[in-house]
């Protein structure tokens, strides 16, 4: 990954962070119980937890700027209902029947493989932008798919931190996403003036 320069103090991604903390973060041992209790089979529940401080993230993004325990619960168990329905949505099928499927092959024009390069510029660019530690969580649990678990025996640190560091990671990421895509905005707009 290349050095990217340091993301620039937000003072919404601040305000995103500290609203977690404060409004957030005290539930989440009722959460996991919940999710724990409510879904028996669900495999990962640090996955449904980040899941749910995602959508709730862009809940607030989009302009939901009061939001409730309860309406934190409801996310969850949306997310939660999501996931069971995607897994039926795609059957489990016999690898003899594999063979039989007809599939036709959908690979990428140009146009899409330089585009989806270019997301993944940007999104290297906001990761490397983290502070090294949250940047070392963040890349072992989105990139190698480690647990909260491992990964806080790893640094020899909470569960409950490594989730810290992994929010605090979504809230920088999104507020450095945003910046950039404000400043090519600016810059698309000057470039059609001319």
């Amino acid at each position: 990954m290349s050095q990217a320069s340091p993301l620039p103090e937000s003072v919404e991604a601040g305000d995103d962070a500290r609203w977690f903390s404060e409004e957030i973060q005290p539930h989440e041992p009722a959460l996991r119980a919940y999710l724990r209790g409510r879904f028996p089979t669900l495999h990962d529940v640090d996955d449904q937890v980040q899941e749910t401080y995602a959508r709730l993230l862009r809940a607030r993004e989009s302009g939901r700027r009061q939001t409730s325990r309860a309406y934190l619960f409801v996310i969850a168990r949306n997310a939660a209902l999501d996931l069971f329905r995607r897994r039926r949505a795609f059957p489990v099928i016999g690898l003899a029947d594999v063979e039989s499927l007809a599939v036709a092959e959908d690979y990428p024009t140009a146009a899409e493989t330089l585009d989806r390069a270019g997301d993944l510029e940007v999104l290297e660019a906001a990761v490397n932008a983290l502070p090294d530690r949250c940047r070392e969580i963040f890349i072992l649990r989105r990139l190698h798919g480690c647990s909260h678990r491992e990964i806080a025996e790893k640094f020899g640190i909470s569960e409950h931190t490594v989730n810290a560091h992994l929010v605090q990671g979504m809230i920088r990421c999104r507020a450095f996403l945003r910046t950039r895509h404000t400043a090519e905005n600016h810059r698309t707009h000057a470039n059609a003036r001319t």
